[in-house]
């Protein structure tokens, strides 16, 4: 019985986190599409349902009703897989990130808010995140085009250099919270947003939200795409459904990676104070998200591409000494503690 009461408890915890990370992933693209607008001063979508709120609907019926081309030069294989290994990947971190506190019922069974507690969290996160970039590199090599290998090698080379800075960003927040569990790292920062690792860590939180936007290939980190040189870049020789489960893993990425600065660094599902607790925690979760979401898009509506070299210049002679330095003070003022 315990086993049956396990599966379904997974399966309804699974249900629930995909459906609406699919949901937000859809009217994401909405959302920017808006924001953008005003920025620019116009109005976005605003044709297809009341305000354009059916407009991501339209736009994945017009994916899947388009022609699915496959280039004569390409690696059939790989050129299929490529799109499925990006998505998959970025579904699947969203398995260990903890999106509430713990609902209990009142015969006193305990439901974690989080469809796999695991230790290793963390580890996992780095893990399958760069598979996701496997996908981007592994596409543009499979199309057969000069401007999607170029892309894929820009990918390659780009994960490498801003991944290493990624990681030790958050050695800080490792040695003051001392465990690799996302959940107990949330539990860490309880108490108001005094407690918060932003305010211990700022440094950490700065070098990682930057090194996410690279992560995400968003402007101006945009280079394995870069419109104006690749034409699209890796994903140039792809249509239909192959070209949209890219187009969702980007933007489900988008969600992830502010969802994972979350639970680091902004308490996750605590409220600002103690005294706002009666909010639910997911409210609490969600709205934060959000907030980093919105940034994402301003960066990318206010700042121009960077140049190549200029982004492999910024990674590795600044942001890289910056991760270093952090982690040394980081560790001397724990030991003078």
């Amino acid at each position: 019985m315990e086993l049956l009461f396990f599966l379904i408890e997974v399966i309804a915890k699974s249900l629930v986190v995909f459906v609406v990370l699919l949901l937000m992933t859809a009217y994401n693209t909405l959302f920017e599409r808006k924001v953008l607008g005003h920025v620019q001063v116009r109005y976005g979508p605003n044709r297809v349902g009341p305000f354009g709120l059916l407009q991501p609907i339209a736009d994945g019926v017009k994916a899947f009703f388009k022609e699915d081309l496959l280039p004569a030069n390409a690696d059939k294989a790989v050129f299929m897989m490529a799109p499925a290994i990006s998505v998959i990947s970025v579904l699947c971190l969203a398995a260990v990130i903890p999106f509430s506190g713990d609902f209990v019922f009142k015969s006193g069974r305990v439901i974690k808010m989080v469809i796999a507690d695991i230790d290793m969290g963390l580890l996992y996160i780095f893990a399958i995140s760069s598979m996701g970039e496997f996908g981007v590199v592994l596409g543009g090599y499979a199309s057969g085009n000069k401007y999607g290998v170029t892309g894929s090698l820009r990918a390659a080379a780009q994960m490498i250099s801003y991944e290493v800075f990624i990681g030790l960003s958050l050695v800080g927040v490792l040695m003051i919270s001392q465990t690799l569990n996302l959940r107990e790292i949330v539990l860490t920062q309880s108490g108001g947003f005094w407690h918060w690792n932003v305010f211990l860590q700022p440094v950490a939180f700065l070098l990682f939200f930057v090194g996410g936007l690279a992560e995400l290939a968003r402007v101006p980190f945009d280079m394995p795409e870069a419109e104006s040189e690749l034409a699209c870049g890796f994903n140039i020789e792809f249509s239909s459904m192959k070209f949209s489960l890219y187009f969702i893993a980007e933007y489900a990425h988008m969600i992830i990676m502010p969802a994972v600065a979350v639970t680091l660094f902004l308490g996750g599902w605590h409220p600002i104070v103690p005294a706002l607790s009666f909010i639910p925690g997911w409210i609490w979760f969600l709205g934060k998200v959000f907030v980093l979401v919105f940034v994402c898009i301003w960066i990318r509506a206010t700042y121009p591409r960077l140049r190549y070299d200029q982004i492999m210049k910024f990674g590795w002679k600044f942001m890289f000494p910056m991760a270093l330095l952090n982690v040394l003070i980081t560790g001397f003022v724990l030991l003078v503690k």
